[in-house]
């Protein structure tokens, strides 16, 4: 006779269902059932169960049944029987756990760079850890309930609210908190906008750039078209039939040159006559150090450029959070993109960040690491005329990184050099696009924020070391 079914839960301490399946009928699937549990330790030693008449009742089961099985248990040893102590798991029972399969070691990580000097990450060590826990904790006491449910896709509106403030003191950014989209940095922004079919190509983009973005660009079916470069910025004059341009106006990345005042009004006459977009990467517009940062290209036109932005250099790219200003025409279409529920940014960050900023410590956080960077870079400048006075620093004086110009044909021999001596960092061909005609320039990319303070100063007699001779 063979019996196969699933009974109810049962309730021993916690919840835990018993499976009354296989051949033999119901009092012996009782007992291997009980035997399982107490195996694999699902029944810990010591523990009291059901009354017959309790358990039989949850089982659908008779009273005879649960008896015999426990009676059974009990003459092998798995449960122990006192009278007025009821019907326990033996102590001496121990589970029987499932033999560990062979454990992979994981390959040994190679040892980091003594001195990394790459682009792209700000200091680490001085991430505002007490400030932003405050915050967090703030936000996370004054959070009301709907907070924890499903997220908004548009982002929480005390954040859009914040940073709507933010930006137009900030940046000079012209919008208000409705047109905010919060995501989760920008390679994230560019996914919504060109993966989710917001907008399309043919795109043009600065001769040099992240080679990543182009390759996201790419993968979303996204033609791209390089604008060459100059001392003025990329050379706006040069669009033709794209329908939207990608530009860093306050900084170019990399090679350091802000965008002209009139090269600023043509693009933005451009995109009015075309009727296309200009997208504005503004990666680290509040870091400039010889005057004011330049407000945002946003300002000129909202309804033609798409602000976007993130705190990846101003606090830490491991804060997942960003933003895009977008025209009003443009809002649904993303928020459509995105989805109906927030599916990449923490709600929780997002509360932390609004209040981080409207409570002034965002600013203090800012203006403390515009003094530290100017230093590293001031420090930089010096050791270079110090040591190697034959490579120029070029670009203005402002993010978190320079471009230091090498002689016609070195870089390659310079970068080799540089990991000979334990340094980490990018030549300038790296990021140059593929299918751009500009004459070659040779050049390091060094990103003077990531090392930590008491590293700086090993860390550019390193790379003074390794530069190459006039």
């Amino acid at each position: 006779m063979t019996d196969s079914w699933v009974d109810s839960a049962v309730r021993i301490g916690s919840d835990l269902h018993l499976v009354l399946s296989g051949p033999g009928g119901r009092r012996a699937a009782l007992i291997r059932a009980l035997r399982d549990a107490v195996r694999d330790g699902r029944l810990a030693p010591g523990t009291r169960l059901p009354p017959y008449r309790s358990l039989a009742a949850d089982l659908g089961v008779a009273r005879r049944t649960v008896a015999d099985a426990y009676a059974e248990l009990v003459a092998e040893g798995w449960l122990t029987a006192r009278q007025g102590s009821g019907t326990r798991v033996a102590e001496r029972a121990e589970p029987l756990r499932p033999a560990a399969p062979a454990s992979r070691k994981a390959p040994p990580r190679a040892p980091g760079p003594r001195h990394d000097l790459r682009q792209g990450s700000p200091d680490g060590s001085a991430f505002p850890r007490t400030a932003w826990l405050a915050s967090y904790r703030r936000a996370l006491q004054h959070a009301p309930g709907e907070a924890f449910g499903p997220g908004d896709p548009a982002g929480r509106a005390e954040l859009r609210e914040a940073l709507a403030e933010y930006l137009a003191r900030a940046r000079g950014v012209r919008t208000e908190p409705g047109r905010i989209v919060i995501c989760s940095g920008f390679a994230h922004a560019l996914r919504l906008l060109f993966g989710g079919g917001v907008l399309h190509g043919p795109l043009a983009v600065e001769a040099y750039g992240l080679g990543f973005h182009r390759g996201l660009l790419a993968a979303a079916g996204v033609r791209t078209v390089p604008l060459p470069l100059d001392e003025d910025g990329a050379r706006v004059d040069r669009l033709g039939r794209e329908r939207a341009v990608l530009l860093t106006p306050a900084h170019q990345f990399p090679t350091g040159g802000p965008l002209h005042p009139a090269r600023r009004a043509a693009v933005t006459d451009w995109a009015r006559a075309r009727g296309g977009l200009v997208l504005e990467d503004d990666y680290d517009g509040e870091f400039r150090y010889d005057r004011k940062p330049v407000g945002a290209l946003q300002g000129l036109d909202p309804e033609r450029v798409i602000h976007l932005g993130s705190v990846s250099k101003s606090l830490s790219p491991a804060v997942r959070l960003g933003w895009m200003v977008l025209p009003e025409g443009l809002v649904d279409a993303v928020l459509a993109a995105k989805g109906e529920r927030e599916a990449w940014a923490s709600v929780l960050d997002q509360l932390s960040l609004a209040d981080f900023i409207a409570s002034g410590r965002y600013d203090r956080h800012v203006r403390r690491m515009r003094q530290r960077y100017r230093r590293r870079r001031d420090r930089l400048v010096a050791a270079l005329a110090g040591h190697a006075p034959h490579v120029e620093v070029t670009g203005v004086a402002a993010g978190l990184h320079a471009v230091l110009r090498l002689p016609p044909g070195s870089e390659a021999s310079a970068v080799e050099a540089a990991a000979r001596h334990g340094v980490a960092l990018d030549g300038l061909a790296a990021f140059r696009h593929p299918g751009t005609d500009m004459p070659v320039t040779d050049g390091l990319v060094v990103g003077y924020a990531a090392p930590p303070e008491h590293a700086y100063g090993p860390t550019l007699e390193a790379l003074c070391g390794a530069l190459p001779p006039p």
